[in-house]
């Protein structure tokens, strides 16, 4: 009896199939080229002539060409978004876009005519013009050293500093009053981190300062 349960968990191991992340298209095929910034790259090296002999895999779903997209827009609308509402993410920061625009048109038929050179009215330069100037340069990380524990600056990557401004923006809009809607709120935010002031670049601020007094625990990092 002991002989027969135990061939029966031996034959039962041996069927057992480990699945592998494998792609549908074999490792020859090129990944696909969608974007028209891409494209001219790509015509300028001399790439886009080598793909055009090799097979190259199908764009995902959510790829597009569209001259309405934009990569930060989607990636903040999903931070945005709660219980998979998307379509309401993306409706506020629509009306977030509107409130800009209607500011800074404002200003501009109040400004004189120096003064309306140096207004921005497009809302989406006005938006990744707050990304980059929110962007932090260095960030704090724990690192522990004969038991004791260290805040040690270390460099930040593009992906996360831009991943800590959309955060930050997004902090700053919740933390104001309640009784304003969030297309107010993110504007003027946007509208502050764009001008180098508000509470976004004052976080900022306040890491590098953290960073520059803990430049004696920098070594650490390399240990």
């Amino acid at each position: 009896m002991f002989c027969i349960q135990k061939f029966l968990q031996v034959t039962a191991k041996s069927q057992i199939i480990i699945p592998r992340c494998m792609s549908q298209y074999p490792s020859t095929f090129q990944k696909p080229v969608f974007k028209h910034e891409k494209q001219k790259e790509a015509e300028e090296t001399g790439e886009l002539a080598r793909l055009s002999h090799l097979p190259v895999r199908a764009a995902v779903n959510d790829a597009t060409n569209s001259v309405f997209h934009n990569e930060y827009v989607r990636q903040f609308t999903n931070y945005v978004m709660e219980d998979g509402r998307k379509a309401l993410a993306r409706k506020l920061i629509e009306e977030g876009f509107e409130n800009i625009k209607r500011i800074q048109l404002e200003r501009y038929h109040l400004a004189s005519e120096e003064e309306k050179k140096n207004i921005e009215t497009e809302p989406l330069k006005i938006f990744l013009k707050a990304i980059e100037n929110a962007r932090p340069l260095l960030t704090l990380t724990a690192i522990k050293r004969g038991g004791s524990t260290y805040q040690v600056p270390i460099p930040i990557t593009e992906k996360k500093s831009i991943f800590m401004s959309m955060k930050w923006i997004l902090e700053a809009s919740n933390e104001k009053e309640r009784k304003v809607l969030f297309p107010d709120k993110f504007a003027w935010e946007v509208l502050d981190a764009a001008n180098n002031q508000g509470r976004v670049i004052k976080k900022k601020l306040d890491l590098h300062k953290q960073c520059e007094a803990n430049r004696a625990y920098a070594h650490y990092r390399w240990g």
